[in-house]
């Protein structure tokens, strides 16, 4: 029986294409577009290297990747990229790894959290253009901040990650309320909570009820000049809402690691916000998280190439619409009856 071909599209740590070389022979693609390949770019590579497994992250794969002779896409990270409700209906056994690192997604939010508070971004740039003391204003002055601490943190799902934000703030003297319908703990509803939070930090699944969750109702609900944090997904709030809510000063300040298809153009008003900081979906991007996720998933591919249900990831996706087992969605500030807001992580 000939051995499989494996595509693999994302750098992978040595270990991880060391494991898959058992089962199959990985052929690795030396230059990848920044932003992924398209389905139309990636079918064409597929039929060019005769794989049958496929190692993706954030690439298209959908009708012409899909109408290949694949059997299995493993995607590091989710598969929001893949057209899911295809893949099942074409017999595609699609991988993804299910945990996020909620401790590297925190860290980052943190950083977002002081980058936007005391104003780091802003500061640094003028002290690299020589810039510091041109005017004025001096910059203790002009780049006065907030201190965080004894100020109130609104977690709004309180998952994996929502969890890992609460210790860690909670640690620096913040008092920290939640709004996650299936968690008793959790006992704020999305209004109260945006009524009460200094800053507000979203760690909500996308799913079809979550999308456009922050709009022009939500920011206005917010306390004036508090600060936003999304490090989920960039398809929960509405960007323009969101723009509108900042220059007005509804919304003191936002860090935000997704944007929807991961990209924002240069020309797109909110890079022109200095009281924004915005990072390129950073939340995982250590390391340690590749080396697991890439683990994980190449024990998944080995598991289901020998015929084994996979362990650690979710095999035959359907709907991205569909939450990860005990985290469903909330799906509007004023609908406080949802029935969760817990980050499938």
């Amino acid at each position: 029986m000939r051995r499989p071909r494996a595509l693999v599209l994302p750098a992978m740590p040595e270990s991880a294409l060391a494991r898959l070389g058992e089962v199959a022979d990985p052929i690795e693609v030396p230059a990848r577009p920044s932003l992924g390949f398209t389905d139309d770019q990636l079918a064409d590579l597929v039929v060019e290297t005769g794989a049958t497994v496929l190692v993706t992250d954030g690439d298209q794969v959908r009708t012409s990747v899909l109408s290949l002779d694949l059997d299995v896409v493993a995607v590091m990270g989710p598969p929001t990229s893949v057209d899911l409700p295809l893949a099942a209906e074409r017999g595609v056994t699609v991988l993804h790894a299910r945990d996020r690192d909620p401790d590297a997604v925190a860290e980052l939010t943190l950083a977002l959290m002081f980058a936007v508070s005391r104003h780091i971004v802003t500061a640094d740039r003028e002290v690299r253009r020589g810039r510091v003391y041109k005017g004025k204003v001096p910059p203790a002055q002009r780049h006065r901040g907030r201190r965080l601490t004894g100020r109130t943190l609104g977690v709004v799902g309180l998952g994996r990650v929502g969890r890992a934000m609460r210790w860690r703030c909670e640690g620096l003297g913040m008092r920290v309320i939640a709004c996650d319908p299936r968690v008793p703990e959790a006992t704020h509803t999305l209004p109260a909570l945006l009524a009460e939070a200094d800053v507000v930090s979203l760690h909500v699944p996308l799913t079809a009820e979550t999308r456009g969750l922050f709009g022009y109702a939500e920011f206005r609900a917010m306390r004036p000049g508090a600060i936003y944090l999304n490090t989920s997904r960039g398809a929960l709030h509405d960007l323009t809402a969101l723009v509108d809510a900042l220059r007005w000063g509804q919304v003191g300040g936002a860090g935000l690691d997704h944007f929807e298809g991961e990209w924002l153009d240069p020309s797109h008003p909110l890079i022109r916000l200095p009281n924004v900081v915005l990072t390129p979906r950073l939340g995982e991007a250590t390391g340690e998280s590749r080396e697991e996720m890439a683990e994980a998933l190449v024990e998944d591919i080995t598991r289901l190439l020998h015929g084994a249900e996979p362990a650690s990831a979710d095999p035959a996706v359907t709907s991205v619409a569909e939450p990860a087992s005990g985290d469903p969605a909330v799906t509007s500030v004023a609908d406080p009856a949802v029935t969760s807001v817990a980050e499938p992580a």
